[in-house]
């Protein structure tokens, strides 16, 4: 019996789609080489990428189910904790309600 999945690998300008036809008891990690995705994109590095299916972390042994969606995901370029902390003290120094002056409220 043979597996349809898809790997996708989402980049800043455009995303990497790839169907495939795997073996059943394939797993994350066969789709992502069988999917050559890796040798087209160096910076994907098993060790330091994280992935997924359908949006759950799934580590590279995970066996794959028919239809299922691999994801790629790439690293965060910044810290989203630390974005919040950053809106929320650029918050405070907005003050309260603060729109243009002489508009109505």
């Amino acid at each position: 019996m043979l597996l349809q999945v898809e790997v996708i690998y989402a980049l800043p300008d455009k995303q990497e789609r790839v169907p495939l036809r795997l073996p059943a008891g394939s797993t994350l990690q066969q789709a992502l080489e069988a999917s050559g995705l890796l040798e087209k994109y160096p910076a994907i590095d098993l060790e330091k990428n994280k992935f997924g299916i359908f949006a759950k972390l799934s580590r590279l042994d995970t066996v794959l189910r028919d239809r299922d969606r691999v994801e790629i995901y790439r690293p965060l370029i910044a810290d989203p904790r630390e974005v919040r902390k950053q809106r929320a003290a650029e918050g405070k120094v907005m003050k309260k309600g603060a729109g243009e002056e002489g508009e109505a409220a």
